[in-house]
């Protein structure tokens, strides 16, 4: 008999099999209130040269330094890897010593032919490569994910070890105060706006001991809304201008006001202001400003996806209905399946997702709050309880596209179009897939005297799980049918799913439930 485990292995294969799409999660998405700059630091990776030297590199003491001297004597040559010593010299045989330490990389090899010519007046000369170079020990502590101590190289930018330091804590850390300490002064100050904005970085030279303190975050204001930059930005002193962050956030032409909320004498405040008044604000620490477009539109954006000819964007005025802008669409009748043109809408992936996210938490709190009779019950309901919230964790990134369903059997409803609808006329089809519970899920040539019967059949049959008495045909207009005796056409997408046991798992009826919401991405149905 299937076990627990085995039957959620099955089902979130099947999850899988359906191909749900996984959604970022929403916090990254969105980035609203991330703090600009941060993507700097994703991936943790430091950014030094792989070689680890670059011209200005200096010689310290420990690094290796390759030799190819010839014309010592008649047919001899020589070849030696000698490592600068405590003193900063290197010993060269038949030379001696020669002082490197502080010698730039690029000069390493004048000064050793220079030596050369001291005792051979011609027909000497060496070829120099450097092999190692010493690190340095940098601290780097403040307002980082991890404070601590990194090695490094001499040449490493300020950004490298902050990189690996984990980046700037993104809320103690100041993107704008950071300074380089050796002893008791502060030698180097850095600015990361600069380097986000206009490329620029201090160049410093790092010895053993330095320390990088990263220091209090500042000011910072929250900018959403028709903006370019939805970041949290910090400013250097404990007020700015509405001008100045105009110019970080880069608000789009069709914004028109700014609402500006925050706390002023320790009480709640807001202001909606015009965006000329907005540049003469002054902006305080922990506001929030959101840019809107509060002039009334008369035109509104539509797009236009799958088989079709010409502009891809229309701009159409509000209220114009789909079959008016269908008069405009240039379409092969050869490729374009007109009959099945469905849309995908904004407002309608919202009510999807709410509604798929309610029956997540109908099955999270049924199986957190579901009793037992015995210890024995309650370690198996614990079990199950695990499996299911691991369900429960993928369930909820799934995304849902929003689909309308505006044609049926050839007829399409003149339904009003929103901003941002997306019309979407699908190629024609001469192939049926079949999927889920079947021995060999393929695509498989239309036949008009086929029924859904026959098409499982013909891939391989239906495995034990199947449930047989109701197939799932997903038209190509996104329409979902169940039933036993459904007209088959060409493009459909018959899905068979598996058969539910309740004596296995408790909630396999909530779980299949989601499961089938979800591969059908709550298809919604206009009205005819």
């Amino acid at each position: 008999m299937t076990t627990p485990l085995q039957w959620f292995i099955f089902l979130l294969s099947f999850f899988i099999v359906m191909s749900i799409s996984s959604a970022k999660d929403s916090n990254k998405a969105n980035n609203i209130y991330a703090p600009f700059g941060e993507s700097i630091f994703e991936g943790n990776k430091a950014s030094r040269r792989s070689s680890g030297l670059d011209d200005n590199y200096r010689l310290a003491v420990g690094d290796k330094v390759a030799l190819h001297i010839w014309g010592l004597t008649e047919n001899a040559q020589l070849d030696e890897i000698v490592v600068v010593d405590a003193s900063g010299n290197i010993f060269i045989p038949q030379i001696g010593a020669v002082s490197v330490k502080g010698i730039k990389a690029t000069e390493l090899q004048g000064v050793i032919k220079q030596k050369l010519r001291e005792r051979y007046k011609m027909g000497v000369d060496v070829y120099v490569n450097i092999l190692t170079a010493t690190p340095v020990s940098v601290f780097v502590t403040g307002g980082v994910a991890r404070p601590g101590q990194y090695a490094g190289l001499q040449s490493d930018s300020v950004l490298g070890f902050l990189q690996q330091a984990g980046g700037i804590n993104a809320l103690r850390g100041s993107y704008r105060n950071i300074r380089i300490i050796r002893g008791k002064r502060t030698m180097k100050t850095a600015d990361l706006y600069a380097f986000l904005l206009w490329g620029r970085l201090p160049y410093w030279r790092f010895k053993d001991g330095d320390t990088i303190v990263v220091g209090a975050q500042g000011s910072t204001v929250s900018v959403e809304g028709q903006v370019r930059g939805k970041f949290r930005f910090e400013f250097t002193s404990r007020s700015t201008s509405g001008i100045e962050v105009f110019k970080y956030a880069r608000p789009y032409k069709k914004a028109s006001n700014v609402l500006v909320s925050g706390t002023r004498s320790g009480k709640p405040w807001s202001r909606y202001v015009t965006m000329n008044t907005f540049k003469r604000m002054r902006i305080l620490d922990g506001d929030t400003l959101r840019f809107v477009v509060d002039s009334p539109l008369r035109t509104m954006a539509v797009r236009i996806e799958g088989s079709h000819l010409g502009n891809s964007y229309y701009s159409i005025k509000k209220g114009t209905r789909l079959k008016e802008l269908l008069d405009y669409i240039a379409v092969d009748p050869r490729e374009a399946d007109i009959k099945n043109i469905y849309l995908k809408r904004k407002s309608v992936a919202v009510k999807q997702k709410e509604n798929l996210d309610k029956s997540i938490l109908r099955l999270e709190r049924a199986v957190l709050t579901t009793p037992a009779s015995s210890d024995g019950e309650a370690l198996i309901r614990g079990k199950e309880a695990e499996l299911i919230l691991q369900f429960v964790k993928h369930a909820k990134q799934a995304k849902v596209d929003g689909r309308v369903v505006v044609s049926d059997n050839g007829y399409v409803s003149n339904i009003r179009l929103e901003e941002n609808d997306i019309i979407v006329i699908p190629k024609k089809s001469d192939v049926i897939t079949i999927s889920g519970e079947v021995h060999m899920p393929q695509s498989i040539v239309f036949a008009s005297n086929a029924n859904a019967y026959d098409y499982v059949q013909r891939a391989g049959g239906f495995t034990e799980r199947a449930e047989r008495d109701n197939i799932i045909v997903i038209k190509p207009n996104g329409q979902v049918v169940m039933g036993e005796n459904i007209l088959i056409s060409a493009g459909d997408e018959i899905m068979v799913f598996p058969k539910v046991d309740e004596k296995i798992m408790q909630f396999n009826k909530d779980i299949m439930a989601i499961i089938f919401q979800i591969a059908t991405t709550a298809k919604a149905v206009g009205i005819f």
